[in-house]
């Protein structure tokens, strides 16, 4: 267990939060959401000790041990990738490397014989005989195989590093496990298998994450950090968001007789209740919905973007025709022999490994990169508009937000554009703000505000929540639901995906596999898919062994 006692954090004059007091218990999943900027990484540093409160204290339960996930992939370049996660287990490393230090004196004393010994003891009942063994099946689970596991970290990718850091978290069976962001660059399978491993967690788990997703999947309990307080509520994501958009709505119907809402609070409750899945977390989940009481629910107060995509004018049913598109990039292949028709109303989710092959895929369809194979045709009632992983040049300019979404705008007054950065939650002041100095989530509302006023009938999105916060992300998400246009996009974003997505094409180094009408939910689970999506890689692996 770990307590948070009267907290308060300032840093100068800014108030981050206050008065906090909440109790995290083991069995439960906890999920930490706020705005961007509102202080949800800071409230994990000051929960693992890292932060220093300004008022309060944090206690943790006598004997308990807290792991983290460390963000600096950088820390643990001269370790071998399997001590790197056994460190992970403080007292256990310290315990190895006394011992170690004592077995290799060249004088060893009677009272070394002791020492020893008392090690020995402690390493026994810590489980240490085994713990290489842990440590090396929690990196395979992660997809860090055997051959890298005594490399050094330094020799690995950056993606490889976070996965050997969340080994490093989940290492020993930790009674407080905090973990920041930990999906971030992770694959789906990998993903997935972290989501199993959380429900099935028996202590306590508190995760800051804007995998709407993940927090569902998980989560028991949402902590909410909004305008300076920290609410605890039961339930998930979806809850927390459903419930306090209902609460809006009712506080709103002031006609509306208290036995009304009630009922329709009770009924909306009971609805979750039953959605409940059978694992172990969900099962508790369950248990405290039909205990909630319904004074806990209260509306949000967190501010929504406007993101609405409208088509001038709908586009014919032959949208683009790719044949025999092939690419490399530094003598990588990114595919090759990819065929694909894309029709009218398709939203096209492309996934697969390598990001770098998507964002190759959409550059040569928009002609900013030539393809060293094979062709493709846009058909002549289409008008595209692109939102880009790598924003930068779009801001490399001394402007401020009005004039530079003018210059997109067919209207150019004033009153307009400033009208339309206040629905993407660019208000008063913040309009003259220069655009070079836009945070990464600010920027990407701002490319959102040119794609819509585009008025196009295809958009092209590569990784567009990536800086988003939650509110920002269910906006976009909604939109796109929505948009009667063509979508080619890319995310990480599971519930992203599974919602906006009516056909699935994996790209890989040997040509694609092509789903319509399948959810990403249904994709991930068929098993012919699964046969066929490795045998393609395996493929791709051995043909670049043999070259």
């Amino acid at each position: 267990m770990i307590s948070v006692n009267n907290v308060t954090l300032q840093f100068g004059k800014r108030r981050l939060f206050e008065s906090v007091n909440i109790t995290f218990s083991p069995g439960n999943c906890y999920g930490v959401i706020g705005a961007n900027g509102s202080g949800k990484s800071t409230f994990l540093k000051i929960l693992s000790g890292e932060v220093d409160t300004t008022a309060g204290d944090i206690v943790v339960a006598p004997g308990k041990r807290l792991s983290v996930l460390k963000q600096d992939q950088f820390a643990f370049d001269e370790y071998t990738v399997l001590t790197t996660v056994v460190i992970g287990h403080k007292e256990l490393y310290s315990i190895i490397q006394e011992k170690d230090a004592i077995y290799a004196k060249p004088d060893f004393s009677d009272a070394d014989g002791i020492r020893a010994s008392e090690l020995e003891a402690k390493f026994s009942e810590m489980n240490g005989w085994n713990a290489e063994a842990e440590a090396a099946k929690l990196l395979d689970d992660l997809g860090i195989k055997e051959e890298l596991q005594q490399l050094k970290m330094k020799q690995l990718e950056a993606s490889q590093k976070v996965r050997v850091l969340l080994a490093q978290a989940l290492f020993g069976n930790p009674d407080i496990l905090l973990l920041d962001e930990p999906t971030n660059q992770l694959d789906v399978e990998t993903s997935m298998w972290l989501e199993e491993f959380l429900c099935n967690f028996e202590n306590t788990a508190i995760v800051v994450s804007h995998d709407r997703h993940f927090l569902d999947k998980v989560c028991t309990h949402i902590v909410d950090i909004d305008f300076g307080k920290i609410q605890l509520y039961s339930g998930n994501y979806s809850f927390w968001y459903e419930s306090s958009q209902l609460a809006l709505r009712q506080r709103s119907e002031t006609n509306k007789k208290v036995e009304e809402k009630r009922k329709e609070l009770q009924d909306f409750i009971a609805r979750f209740s039953a959605n409940a899945s059978k694992s172990r977390q969900a099962t508790s989940r369950k248990k405290i919905l039909e205990k909630l009481n319904i004074e806990e629910i209260k509306p949000s107060s967190r501010r929504y973007p406007a993101v609405v995509f409208k088509q001038e004018r709908g586009a014919g049913n032959d949208l683009v025709s790719i044949e025999n598109l092939g690419k490399s990039i530094d003598g990588k292949l990114m595919f090759q022999n990819l065929n694909i028709q894309a029709h009218k109303g398709d939203k096209i989710a492309f996934i697969g490994r390598n990001d770098l092959a998507k964002t190759a895929l959409f550059q040569i369809l928009l002609g900013e990169l030539p393809a060293d194979s094979g062709t493709f045709k846009w058909g002549v009632s289409t008008s595209r508009a692109y939102f880009p992983k790598d924003n930068k040049k779009y801001f490399d300019v001394d402007l401020n937000l009005i004039d530079w979404l003018r210059q997109y705008s067919k209207e150019k007054d004033e009153n307009f554009v400033r009208g339309f950065l206040g629905r993407m939650l660019f208000s008063g002041e913040e309009s003259f703000k220069s655009v070079r100095v836009l945070s990464g989530g600010e920027k990407v509302r701002c490319l959102l505000s040119r794609m819509m006023l585009t008025g196009a009938n295809v958009l092209i999105l590569d990784e567009p929540t990536n800086h988003l916060d939650l509110e920002s992300i269910t906006a976009l998400n909604k939109g796109l639901e929505t948009f009667e246009g063509t979508i080619l996009f890319s995310s990480h974003d599971h519930q992203f995906v599974q919602t906006v997505a009516n056909r699935i094409i994996e790209v890989t180094p040997k040509g694609c596999i092509d789903r319509m009408g399948m959810t990403f939910d249904e994709y991930l689970t068929d098993e012919r898919i699964k046969a066929q999506r490795d045998a393609l890689y395996e493929d791709s692996i051995n043909q670049s062994a043999i070259s």
